[in-house]
């Protein structure tokens, strides 16, 4: 059964590079502090690459591992907490999946009964940044599906990092019926202009543009911490349905940030203002126009 209000705990965290192990304690002291709160967070979302940093190049190779892997990891740590609620998570993690490597991030349930506990889905970066201070196509393959899937919380997707700079994901994850999109980041601090940093106010126009025209809610989580003289942003964004910032994160700190999502909100805008509709209707001449440019790019 769906539940319609939940809590969304939102966790800006500091991995220490390629040190799986310490950055499982810390996310398990994050999971501790959800089970703890009164009432207890339902969701914790963490950014991307949270078990081993981000610019780790090479190091993928060793520090990558299987979903199923990292799953039974976290299912311990819950276990140990000795839990009497249940808790999602949203995590990122390099990947080792048929051979290749890949920027993922899982979605699982755990609960009390760890037995019951569930890898409910993982997403592979669609979007692979190769310029400036990022090199990913050296280091891992490129994900090829944009999925939605069902948790206790309504339907949810997942686009990390550069997936949503691209406007055409969160469209499809719309259009499949997603309610919230979770965005686990890992955004290095760039273009200073005053008090203003340009990657966070490219998020914040980004993130509050899916969100009104999807009407539906995002949430993102974004690294911390300083990896070869990079310093990665944090700034997370919570942003309800109509577009509107519910909650952000301090810049360059780690934070936990708790916030109520009424996924009501989403029906009640949609038939505000209907733009998920309107795009529905014209997705056969859009798949028109798509299959022409595929066709035009092959004479």
């Amino acid at each position: 059964m769906q539940n319609t209000v939940f809590r969304v705990a939102v966790g800006q965290m500091c991995p220490e590079k390629g040190h799986y192990r310490r950055n499982l304690e810390i996310i398990g002291a994050l999971i501790s502090q959800c089970l703890q709160m009164e009432p207890p967070a339902d969701v914790l979302v963490l950014p991307e690459t949270a078990t081993t940093g981000y610019f780790v190049e090479g190091g993928v190779r060793e520090l990558a591992m299987s979903a199923e892997s990292l799953f039974n990891d976290l299912k311990c740590l819950y276990s140990d907490l000795e839990p009497k609620h249940p808790i999602d998570l949203c995590v990122g993690f390099y990947e080792l999946y048929q051979g290749e490597y890949f920027n993922s991030a899982l979605y699982a349930t755990f609960t009390p009964q760890v037995e019951h506990s569930s890898l409910n889905h993982v997403h592979r970066k669609f979007f692979l940044p190769t310029y400036g201070v990022f090199e990913e196509e050296r280091f891992v393959a490129r994900g090829s599906r944009l999925e939605v899937f069902s948790t206790r919380f309504g339907r949810s997707a997942i686009l990390i990092c550069e997936d949503v700079w691209h406007s055409v994901t969160s469209m499809i994850v719309a259009l499949k019926g997603a309610q919230v999109i979770y965005v686990p980041t890992a955004s290095p601090a760039r273009g200073f202009q005053g008090d203003v940093i340009e990657n966070v106010d490219a998020y914040r126009r980004m993130l509050t543009q899916i969100a009104s025209e999807h009407t539906l809610f995002v949430v993102q989580s974004s690294l911390v911490g300083f990896e070869g003289g990079k310093g990665f942003v944090g700034s997370s964004w919570v942003v309800n349905p109509f577009g509107k910032v519910i909650a952000q994160g301090p810049i360059g700190q780690p934070a936990l940030l708790v916030v109520p999502i009424h996924l009501d909100d989403v029906a009640i805008a949609r038939a505000q203002l209907p733009l998920l509709s309107d795009l529905r209707s014209v997705v056969p001449d859009i798949a028109l126009h798509l299959q022409q440019i595929l066709c035009e790019e092959r004479i």
